[in-house]
């Protein structure tokens, strides 16, 4: 199978390749300095706050939920409550 690419553009690609991972090195490098080699985040650590951070948003949408559920209850009582007083009250006075 033939490909389109010229040696000099497969040249380019491999000198950009080269100059990305270079400077991924040298980050990692300075992040190391900075940090310090035990502070570094790893894709574990990054998962792990994505977990982390799912579950805190789990748990508040789960509160959320009950406190409208115990609002939407109090509510219908209230309603319940105010639609039998009105009926008592018309039927008071139809008497």
């Amino acid at each position: 199978m033939a490909t389109d690419q010229t040696p000099q553009t497969s040249g380019f690609a491999e000198v950009s390749r080269s100059l990305v991972a270079i400077a991924a090195e040298v980050v990692t490098g300075v992040q190391r300095a900075v940090v310090g080699p035990a502070n570094v985040r790893t894709a574990r650590d990054n998962a792990w706050s994505a977990i982390e951070a799912d579950r805190a948003r789990a748990a508040a949408r789960a509160e959320t939920s009950r406190a409208v559920a115990a609002i939407v209850a109090t509510s219908s009582r209230r309603t319940v409550a105010a639609a039998r007083h009105r009926a008592r009250a018309v039927a008071s006075t139809v008497h």
